[in-house]
């Protein structure tokens, strides 16, 4: 199935990072290697701690934009789906 991709890395120093992507495999294997975002270049990533498949790129980049606006613990509830 085709698809897009909302993604949060945790990084090894603890920061979250999140972005969109068509294939999360080869777009984590560009963050390993520095060529991701000038963000996951100077804080080594770690792993996708949580993702989310939409139909459209709109949609992932909508959802990327809402993620990135939150604070950090709501971002963890997000990711351990520990919902209020």
């Amino acid at each position: 199935m085709v698809g897009y991709f909302t993604y949060i890395i945790l990084t090894s120093n603890g920061k979250y990072y999140t972005g969109h992507t068509n294939n999360l495999r080869n777009r984590l294997d560009r963050h390993l290697k520095q060529l991701g975002a000038k963000f996951t270049a100077q804080n080594k990533p770690g792993k996708i701690v949580w993702s989310q498949r939409f139909l459209t790129e709109t949609e992932a980049v909508r959802r990327e934009k809402q993620i990135k606006g939150w604070t950090r613990e709501k971002k963890e509830k997000l990711i351990t789906r520990v919902w209020e």
